[in-house]
C-alpha cells in the first residue's frame, strides 16, 4: 500500500508542477516579447508531454496490477523463487535460472498471457526492466484480446 500512496503523492506533485509551468507559459505569452512568447509556447508543450507519459505509466501500472489479481485468484501468481543476498537483493544466478524456465514456458505457450506475465516478473528479477515492461505489455494485450505484433 505504501507504494501506491507514494505513486499518487508524486503524481499529484507532478500535476501541480505541470500547472505552474503552464501558468508561467501564460505569463510569458502575455509579455509581447517574441523570445518570451516562444518560450511560453514551449512551456505549454512540456505539461502536455509530461501528462501523456504520466497517463500511460499510470494505465500500465493499473493494468499490470489487474492481471496480477486475476492470476492470484487463479492460483498462478509466480512465487518469490529466486534466492536473495544477505542484503535482500535477488541473486543474479538464481534469477537467471528462473528466467530460463519462464522463457521456455513462454516459448511453449506464446499465446497465453499468464506465461508472458510470469516472464515479465522473471525479467524484472533479472534486472532487465525494458524487456520486463515489453513482456508485461504483451501480457496485457493478450489478456485484453488486443492485436499483438509478432515477437
Amino acid at each position: 500500500m505504501g507504494g501506491k500512496i507514494t505513486y499518487f503523492f508524486l503524481a499529484t506533485v507532478l500535476v501541480l508542477v505541470f500547472g505552474v509551468v503552464a501558468l508561467e507559459g501564460v505569463l510569458l505569452l502575455m509579455t509581447g516579447e517574441p523570445a518570451a512568447m516562444g518560450m511560453g509556447a514551449v512551456a505549454f508543450l512540456l505539461p502536455g508531454i509530461g501528462g501523456w507519459f504520466l497517463w500511460h505509466n499510470t494505465r500500465f501500472a493499473r493494468d499490470a496490477h489487474r492481471l496480477a489479481h486475476v492470476l492470484e485468484a487463479e492460483g498462478g501468481l509466480p512465487a518469490d523463487e529466486p534466492a536473495r543476498t544477505p542484503g535482500g537483493r535477488i541473486d543474479r544466478d538464481a534469477a537467471d535460472a528462473v528466467f530460463a524456465r519462464r522463457q521456455a514456458e513462454t516459448e511453449d505457450a506464446p499465446g497465453d498471457w499468464r506465461t508472458w506475465f510470469r516472464l515479465a516478473v522473471a525479467y524484472h528479477d533479472a534486472r532487465d526492466t525494458p524487456r520486463a515492461r515489453k513482456a508485461m505489455q504483451r501480457a496485457i494485450a493478450l489478456h485484453d484480446e488486443k492485436p499483438v505484433a509478432a515477437a
